[in-house]
């Protein structure tokens, strides 16, 4: 098995600047020294909130309703997150092209980016990591394309550099070539880069290359964080999990989505719910009727824990996650957060309590309740 706490991050490019170098490795050196934590998912909590359409996932909250944006990274602040990530999430060419609103590419991308900056601003040690995606768009047979997908990353990368960003997280990426050209544009910024894939239910990349030797590849490319993120929950991460540590060096990141994924169901898309009274019109669970799938958040806290003990540094959840599924992740792994204060405290439940103040006559009820 590979160090799972790494003192570098694997080769750097020959054109790597040495001030590049040195923000590379005091990112590294965070993670050397313990759990680093960032917040994804705000997809799902915003459609929830009634700030976005599911189905289109564009994140133009960030221009039409700001103070939502800030307030839930403000939340998943308190729970534990090191990193605001900027949401920019499906806010590339292509996605604002399909809603007919390319204007609106770059003054979503700044608006949204400043907002991280200005919460991670407000706690000492936060960092804002400019985001990049899978496109939705790249074919590797199609040359054309995949210089289509680099454009769209060279400017959003560009965008957060000038904006200044801490770090380029590239995430959800389920085609490998298309993992690679994101991870080569996110290093050419000269900025550490986490670089995550997604692998769909077919147990390898969507280009018929394998997720370990993706891992690996990136690594090569002088990545500072390989590993997974989004798609599948805690139960059928954690194998592909155990082979991208035991494969790699350099660090590794975990950021699962909450939901109960099987061997049988590996990935969100594909969960079905026998016992719904009203299915979803669109005719599966993903992505409006997946709640009855949820883990519950000791599940949450058990996969970082278990994770964190593997030699996972990077630690997150993504689409579904809520601030308290950061704070279990954070508390799984030693913190205590500003969200702390409010852990749950049930010995002063009025039926299922311990504290001598409760009534025995209620608290009796509680096994008949």
């Amino acid at each position: 098995m590979a160090d799972p706490h790494p003192a570098d991050s694997g080769t750097a490019d020959s054109g790597t600047t040495e001030s590049s170098t040195t923000e590379s490795n005091t990112f590294v050196q965070r993670l050397d020294a313990g759990p680093v934590i960032c917040a994804e998912g705000f997809l799902f909590e915003l459609e929830k909130r009634g700030y976005l359409s599911a189905g289109e996932f564009v994140p133009e909250v960030a221009l039409e309703f700001p103070d939502a944006l800030k307030a839930l990274h403000v939340d998943f602040q308190r729970a534990g997150s090191d990193v605001v990530e900027a949401f920019t999430y499906n806010g590339h060419r292509e996605k604002m092209r399909v809603i007919g609103k390319e204007d609106l590419l770059e003054p979503l991308n700044r608006s949204a980016l400043r907002i991280a900056r200005e919460v991670a601003d407000a706690v000492p040690g936060n960092l804002v990591a400019g985001n990049i995606s899978n496109s939705n768009i790249w074919d590797p047979a199609d040359t054309a394309r995949q210089a289509e997908v680099r454009g769209m990353f060279e400017e959003m990368v560009g965008w957060a550099s000038e904006e200044g960003a801490d770090l380029i997280i590239g995430e959800t990426f389920y085609f490998a070539g298309e993992a690679i050209a994101a991870a080569e544009i996110a290093k050419a910024s000269g900025l550490p880069v986490v670089l995550t894939l997604a692998p769909m239910a077919f147990q390898e990349m969507a280009d018929e290359v394998g997720i370990v030797e993706t891992a690996q590849r990136l690594e090569q490319l002088g990545v500072d964080v390989v590993g997974l993120n989004c798609f599948r929950g805690p139960e059928t991460m954690m194998p592909w999990l155990e082979k991208i540590r035991a494969g790699v060096s350099c660090h590794v990141g975990a950021l699962p989505v909450p939901y109960r994924t099987t061997q049988d169901e590996p990935t969100f898309f594909n969960l079905t719910d026998e016992r719904a009274t009203v299915p979803s019109p669109h005719g599966r669970t993903f992505p409006t009727a997946l709640d009855p799938l949820y883990t519950n958040r000791y599940e949450i806290g058990a996969f970082a824990k278990e994770a964190y003990d593997l030699g996972v540094n990077y630690l997150g959840v993504c689409c579904g996650a809520t601030p308290m599924h950061i704070r279990e992740v954070a508390e799984a792994v030693g913190r205590t957060t500003d969200a702390s204060r409010f852990s749950e405290r049930m010995q002063n439940h009025f039926m299922y309590g311990s504290n001598e103040r409760l009534a025995e006559n209620v608290v009796a009820l509680g096994d008949r309740a």
